[in-house]
């Protein structure tokens, strides 16, 4: 998923705002799940909610405006109920990776409850 760096992106000093790498992340973990047939939208309702519950994120070099970015998603881990992705933002014009990390979520009812993961989830990461 590539993107445009934005003045409200970034912070008085011009650099893309650390806590706007996570916005990055979902908008591509969510991108990432689009591109193989599957809406976060439409699991929530029918009721598999995936909330956060480890986030790792180191920031290498800064984004700035006007700069294009994409966000790299790669499945490093699957579980029964939960899953865990690696994501990099990436500047686009010369690769260089701004930010890295992982991310785990956890499959939960609406009632916050955990459940197994989809099977079309399932196969979604698997390929």
């Amino acid at each position: 998923m590539e993107f445009r760096i934005y003045y409200e992106d970034t912070d008085a000093g011009g650099v893309v705002y650390h806590a706007n790498y996570l916005r990055y992340f979902e908008r591509g973990r969510t991108e990432y799940l689009r591109e193989r047939g599957l809406s976060v939208a439409d699991l929530a309702e029918r009721g598999y909610i995936f909330p956060v519950v480890r986030l790792e994120l180191e920031y290498r070099s800064p984004a700035v405006l006007d700069d294009l970015v994409r966000v790299e998603t790669e499945v490093l881990d699957v579980g029964r109920t939960s899953f865990t992705l690696g994501q990099r933002v990436v500047r686009a014009i010369d690769g260089r990776v701004l930010a890295a990390g992982k991310v785990t979520l956890v499959c939960t009812s609406s009632a916050m409850k955990a459940r197994r993961l989809p099977e079309e989830l399932l196969q979604a990461l698997a390929g």
